[in-house]
């Protein structure tokens, strides 16, 4: 971004982040539940990755995105959690503008190239499930890193854009943002412009990153679902399924609690509950999802038992 733009932030230059709240008998039980949480994403974020890469049998496109999730999960969560525990450890809870808007612009970045990825995975278990004598044919490696690479453009192109907006604003009043992350709305609250000439642009933008990719997904789903209720066999039914039954699961919790955040309007009494909600969608989300797709696909678990069997035995060589 040019410099004029991030000159423009002098009023003010600092923010402060009220976070989850103020009691401060909360701080360090809180720091080391996120620690612990922080510490469970990365690490099975990173090994899902790892397995993706080393074994050839998870080498399709659907652990090619799974991959791609994962390690898009471990950045996403490294936007956030580190802030908030360096903030609940030495109580600093002041934040520069231009970390903000670093914060804001890698957060919003992700979290809609999330949104295109769970639209990308839902496309391949719609072929594998509904067209499967063409999935080869349509799916091919080529395809998959085209989707995959128009994911993060995606994300990267919109990200800049609501970015840019923000950082043009001029933010005068209270320097104090009600929530534990820069965000979009608890941004603009702030803003003493006027940002209703940004409705439109805000709407389409929305269209753009959440509603159209959360459509497809759900159009995907309905197909898919009504796929496999035509498949007569009970033991093909559950077959088609369990191939799409983790990817359903992540996508129900992710655009879930992600239409309650933006849907539910932020008057006083329901602050509190938002910034739950957002918890949930930016920290437990990125915890759960290699959580669901370990503990219920067995390829995956198969690929890990190899790879522990393998680590378990040079550990023995080296003895």
């Amino acid at each position: 971004m040019e410099k004029g733009a991030w000159d423009n932030l002098t009023a003010p230059m600092e923010f402060l982040l009220l976070g989850m709240g103020n009691v401060a008998s909360l701080q360090t039980p809180l720091f080391f539940l996120l620690l612990l949480i922080y510490s469970v994403t990365m690490v099975g974020n990173i090994l899902i990755f790892v397995l993706v890469v080393v074994d050839r049998h998870l080498h399709t496109p659907m652990y090619f995105f799974l991959g791609n999730l994962s390690s898009l999960e471990t950045c996403y969560s490294s936007t956030i959690l580190p802030r908030l525990l360096a903030s609940l450890l030495n109580g600093d809870r002041i934040i520069s503008a231009h970390s903000c808007m670093a914060q804001f612009y890698f957060f919003g970045c992700f979290a809609t190239t999330e949104c295109y990825l769970l639209a990308t995975m839902s496309y391949d278990r719609y072929l594998a499930i509904c067209q499967p004598l063409l999935y080869a044919s349509l799916m091919t490696w080529k395809v998959c890193l085209k989707l995959v690479a128009a994911s993060w453009l995606g994300g990267l192109l919109i990200s800049v854009v609501t970015t840019s907006f923000i950082s043009h604003q001029s933010f005068c009043g209270p320097k104090a943002i009600d929530h534990f992350f820069c965000d979009f709305t608890p941004l603009l609250e702030l803003a003493c412009t006027d940002v209703t000439m940004f409705t439109p642009i805000a709407l389409i933008i929305a269209l753009l990153d959440l509603v159209f990719p959360f459509l497809f997904t759900l159009g995907s789903y309905v197909l898919i679902i009504a796929a496999i209720l035509r498949i007569s066999s009970r033991i093909g039914r559950q077959k088609a399924f369990s191939t799409c039954s983790s990817h359903l699961t992540v996508v129900t919790i992710f655009y879930g609690t992600l239409i309650i955040v933006y849907l539910l309007p932020r008057t006083a009494p329901l602050r509190q509950l938002n910034k739950v909600v957002s918890f949930f969608y930016t920290i437990l989300t990125p915890l759960v999802n290699p959580l669901i797709y370990s503990l219920r696909n067995r390829e995956v678990k198969g690929a890990l038992r190899k790879v522990l069997r393998k680590a378990l035995a040079c550990a023995q060589s080296s003895l």
